[in-house]
């Protein structure tokens, strides 16, 4: 319908944009036009998204902290989105009405089905709003399933978390996601991690991230909300034998085998003696320190509440913290990861790693001095990764060959062999680009390479009662053998004998003497002797 001249038109047709009145009748809503049914379309979209995304997370049996980046985040931004689009529609109609009379205004957009070209649009609208509809519901969940994804974390930012994402996939955590240990479920928890991730998008993106990537994590949520949701403190008890397989850097990588029985001990009296290393695990105990570095590798101040609620300070005898340092020095509540600092990222050592590939049967230990070879060229400078992997194939091949040629001449497989091996140790524990290592992120497990227990345990933390943290090695292991020691001083390893010479009993199971439901009876009747003891008839052999 063409459109009145403005002179020719009625003055009781013309339009007040300030009321919204034809002649002072109201028009048809604004929003009636396709641009703004466009926008309610996405907004409608979006807000579906959110409904779902929102029942994926009351519904999922364990919380993903990144639901809220898709959930609060992102759908938002799309409602937004939908909410301009429509607005716009509404400022481009409220334009379009501008010098129309009431007569030209329809009610609602025409939609003549008669019409071929309207059909075909309609059609076509309906087909994409529900296609948008569906791709948006579609695509939320994908997105809800990457963000909690170790690709996500470990690989979208690749070089800065190669280091880190290395180590994990080497690691005993390979399978506990990224965002379990690092962020866990809560919104308060989930905020601080976004206020974090923001400053490292910005250094990413414009390349001001350190080399390396510092540690610990300051801002790293306790370890009961997180370390504790699968280790269980109040069930820790006993003790764990350990097994250290060491090779040495002679000729023949002569192997140093020792036997220890870790003193697990326990952290709850429901479980056991009060002992041990998990002594320390904050259930009745509580243990605040002061460290002076960032590592948390130098701590002068030790304060320690046992579950009486006696509380003892200890201060370094030869390096004490001075008193107004111990009043305004920030204090740490001690939990898992200050001694299981390493976790899910751990850096070895280069004669660590080559030992658990000689243990492993990876590298022959025959190949003379290979312990000695492989941890030299672990230990060079190199400038990249490539130029380390190239290096070590270089040097290693050259000893043999002018060193050792005729093991070079008939152990050519096995060399080859050792060198793939060390280039995979390089690979996962080594990153020049990044400047990381084991030097540059210290193991607290321990005290072989770095103070470990030592920060604490140095026997030079003293109270004002002249009490120690002690530093006798017995309380947290206990040494059964030593292949490099004295025979008197092992504790037998051979197969297992019977206290007793069971004589004909000796081919029963265990369980024909030992019941676990009644003290143990002996399968004769033993008459007056009963009270003898069991070597006067069964004689050590």
């Amino acid at each position: 319908m063409s459109k009145k001249p403005k002179e020719e038109m009625n003055p009781a047709d013309e339009y007040d944009p300030i009321h919204q009145t034809v002649g002072g009748s109201p028009r048809p809503s604004l929003f009636r036009n396709f641009i703004s049914y466009i926008g309610l379309a996405v907004l409608g979209a979006s807000v579906t998204s959110f409904v779902l995304l929102l029942l994926i997370e009351f519904t999922s049996p364990s919380e993903n902290p990144y639901t809220g980046l898709i959930t609060f985040i992102a759908i938002p931004s799309v409602v937004v989105a939908g909410i301009i689009i429509t607005v716009f529609g509404l400022l481009w109609e409220r334009r379009r009405r501008i010098h129309m009379t009431e007569a030209q205004i329809a009610a609602f957009p025409v939609l003549d089905l008669n019409n071929p070209q309207r059909r075909r649009s309609a059609i076509i609208f309906l087909g994409v709003s529900f296609l948008f509809l569906f791709a948006s519901a579609f695509v939320s969940y994908r997105a809800f399933e990457y963000t909690e994804s170790v690709t996500f974390c470990g690989q979208t930012c690749h070089t800065p978390m190669k280091p880190e994402f290395t180590a994990y996939l080497a690691g005993s955590h390979a399978r506990v996601r990224c965002v379990d240990c690092h962020v866990g479920g809560g919104a308060g928890w989930y905020v601080r991690s976004k206020l974090s991730g923001a400053y490292q998008l910005y250094s990413v993106t414009f390349n001001k991230y350190p080399r390396p990537i510092g540690s610990p994590v300051h801002n790293l949520r306790p370890a009961p909300e997180t370390c504790e949701q699968c280790h269980w403190p109040e069930k820790f008890f006993g003790s764990q034998l350990k097994v250290f397989n060491r090779y040495g850097f002679d000729e023949h990588n002569t192997l140093r085998e020792r036997r220890m029985l870790i003193n697990v001990g326990g952290g709850s009296p429901k479980a056991g003696q009060v002992t041990g290393i998990h002594w320390h695990m904050n259930i009745a105990n509580e243990i605040t320190y002061i460290a002076t570095d960032e590592q948390r590798q130098v701590i002068p101040w030790v304060r320690i509440k046992d579950m009486n609620g006696n509380v003892t300070e200890y201060n370094n005898k030869y390096k004490p913290l001075p008193a107004d340092q111990i009043e305004n020095a920030p204090r740490r509540k001690m939990d898992c990861v200050d001694c299981h600092n390493r976790p899910a990222h751990n850096f070895q050592a280069p004669d660590v790693a080559v030992d658990e590939s000689f243990a492993a049967g990876r590298m022959d230990p025959t190949l003379p001095y290979l312990k000695r070879q492989a941890v030299e060229v672990l230990s060079g400078t190199y400038e990249t990764t490539d130029q380390a992997v190239q290096a070590i194939d270089t040097k290693l091949t050259a000893f043999y060959q002018n060193k050792y040629s005729d093991v070079f001449a008939q152990k050519q497989a096995e060399i080859k062999t050792a060198i793939s091996e060390v280039q995979r140790i390089y690979q996962t524990y080594f990153f020049p680009e990044m400047k990381t290592d084991w030097q540059t992120h210290p193991n607290n497990i321990g005290h072989l390479h770095t103070s470990g227990c030592f920060r604490c345990h140095d026997g030079q933390h003293f109270s004002n009662t002249g009490k120690v943290i002690t530093n006798d090695c017995n309380v947290c292991h206990t040494v059964l053998y030593d292949s490099a020691g004295p025979p008197e001083n092992n504790a037998s390893t051979g197969p297992f004998k019977h206290p007793v010479d069971l004589g004909a009993l000796s081919d029963r199971k265990c369980e024909f003497c030992h019941r676990a439901d009644k003290p143990f009876t002996h399968p004769i009747n033993l008459g007056d002797i009963s009270m003898f003891q069991c070597v006067v008839c069964h004689p050590r052999k």
